[in-house]
C-alpha cells in the first residue's frame, strides 16, 4: 500500500488487534444481545408505543453501522511497527514539534489515526494528525532534532522541529 494514500489508516499491530476484537465481538456477542432484546419487546405488544422496541432498533442500526466502520477501517488499515531508530517519527509515535524553533510554542499528538485511540478516554484529549497531512508527510521519517518546512492548506510555509518522539500509549 502506499504510504502517502489518502485512504489508508495507519494503525499500530496493538490498535489493530484491538479493533479487530471488537469487531468480533460486535458480531459474534452484540448482533445476537441486540436481536433478543428485540424480539422481548416485541412480545410486549403495540410496537408504536413500545419504547423498548424503538430503543433496542436504534441500538441495533448503530451496532450495524460501527461494524461496517470497523470492517472499512480494517480493510484499509495499514500496520506500521516501530522504527529501530526510538527517535523516528513514524506512524503510532507520539511527537513533540516546535513551531519555528520556538521550544516555548509546541504541539504534542499522536502521529495516526483517531481509530488508535477507540473510545478510552483519551480519545477526547488527544490530538491526532494524519501522516498524510501536510505537517504528517513532513515529518514521517525524520528523527528528534530535525527542522523541515512543510505547506500548510492556505500556501504559508511552516517550520517545525522535532523536540520530542516516543511510542503512543493510551
Amino acid at each position: 500500500m502506499d504510504k502517502t494514500d489518502a485512504n489508508t489508516i495507519w494503525l499500530t499491530q496493538e490498535a489493530y488487534d484491538k479493533l479487530t476484537q471488537e469487531l468480533d465481538h460486535l458480531i459474534n456477542v452484540g448482533r445476537d444481545e441486540v436481536s433478543q432484546r428485540i424480539a422481548a419487546a416485541r412480545d410486549e405488544g403495540d410496537l408504536k408505543e413500545n419504547g423498548g422496541y424503538h430503543a433496542a432498533r436504534e441500538e441495533q442500526g448503530q451496532m450495524e453501522a460501527r461494524i461496517r466502520q470497523l470492517q472499512d477501517m480494517l480493510r484499509r488499515a495499514e500496520v506500521g511497527e516501530q522504527p529501530d531508530d526510538p527517535d523516528e517519527v513514524a506512524a503510532g509515535t507520539q511527537v513533540t514539534i516546535a513551531f519555528d524553533g520556538d521550544t516555548s510554542d509546541t504541539d504534542t499528538f499522536l502521529l495516526g489515526s483517531r481509530e488508535v485511540l477507540g473510545l478510552d478516554e483519551a480519545a477526547d484529549t488527544v490530538n491526532v494528525y494524519s501522516p498524510q497531512s501536510p505537517l504528517g508527510t513532513a515529518i514521517l521519517g525524520k528523527k528528534k532534532g530535525d527542522e523541515v518546512t512543510y505547506e500548510a492548506p492556505n500556501g504559508r510555509p511552516i517550520s517545525v522541529t522535532i523536540i520530542g518522539v516516543e511510542p503512543f500509549r493510551s
